[in-house]
C-alpha cells in the first residue's frame, strides 16, 4: 500500500504540472514551486531557489512580453532555462537577467530559437516529465526526490545533488521512459561520502541524542 501511495503521489504531482502549464495564460512557466519534504537542499536554499526563479521569471516577463515561451528552474542556485525565443538576442537577454539574479552560480542555456511549442508540446511534455519520475520510483537503489526533471519538446533534463553512480543510473533510466528523445544531465555531483552525510541518523541513534 505505501509503495501504491507513492506512486499515486507522482502521478498527482505530474497532472498538477500539467493542469499549471495549459491553465497559464503568460510566457513563464516557474518550475520548483513545490518543496519535497526529503530534499538534499537546506531549507534555506530551496527558498532561495524559489526566490531566483520568481524573480527571474517576472524579469524575463517584463523583457519578453508574450514573444517567448520560457522555463526557468533554479536547483541549489544553479539555473536551467528551457523553452522558446524568438531571436538569439532575445536568448541571450534571457541569459544575461538570470544570471545577474542574486546568489545564482551559473546557468545553463538551453533555449531555442524558434517558435513557441504547442500546448498540445507542453502537455505530452508533462506526461513524460510524470513517466520518468515513476521510473525513478520504481528503482529499488534511487531516491526519486533527489532529481528534478524537467521536459521541453522531449528532451528531459535532469537535474540534483547526486552521486556519479546515482547520474548514471537516472541517466538510463530515463533514456529508457517512452517519449524520451534526449537527456541532458545537468547534475551537481557529489561524492559517496557526502551523500552519507546528507542521510538522517537512524531514528535509534535520533532517539538517543534526545534523551541525553
Amino acid at each position: 500500500m505505501i509503495y501504491a501511495s507513492k506512486k499515486l503521489l507522482v502521478l498527482i504531482l505530474a497532472s498538477a504540472t500539467l493542469a499549471a502549464s495549459l491553465s497559464a495564460c503568460g510566457v513563464i512557466l516557474v518550475g520548483g514551486a513545490v518543496m519535497v519534504a526529503i530534499d538534499r537542499r537546506t531549507t534555506g536554499t530551496q527558498l532561495e531557489d524559489q526566490n531566483i526563479e520568481l524573480r527571474a521569471a517576472s524579469r524575463v516577463a517584463d523583457s519578453l512580453g508574450d514573444r517567448g515561451h520560457v522555463n526557468i528552474v533554479s536547483y541549489n542556485r544553479r539555473v536551467l532555462l528551457t523553452g522558446e525565443v524568438p531571436s538569439v538576442q532575445d536568448r541571450e537577454r534571457v541569459e544575461q537577467i538570470a544570471s545577474s539574479q542574486e546568489n545564482v552560480k551559473w546557468v545553463v542555456n538551453e533555449l531555442a530559437v524558434q517558435g513557441n511549442s504547442t500546448l498540445s508540446q507542453r502537455s505530452n511534455d508533462s506526461l513524460i516529465t510524470g513517466r520518468v519520475k515513476a521510473a525513478l520510483l520504481d528503482t529499488k537503489d534511487l531516491n526519486v526526490n533527489a532529481f528534478k526533471v524537467v521536459t521541453e519538446r522531449g528532451i528531459v533534463y535532469l537535474m540534483g545533488r547526486v552521486t556519479q553512480r546515482e547520474a548514471d543510473r537516472a541517466t538510463e533510466v530515463a533514456r529508457a521512459t517512452s517519449g524520451v528523445q534526449k537527456v541532458v544531465r545537468v547534475f551537481e555531483l557529489i561524492t559517496e561520502d557526502e551523500l552519507r552525510a546528507l542521510a538522517p541518523p537512524p531514528a535509534s541513534a535520533a532517539s538517543s541524542a534526545v534523551k541525553q
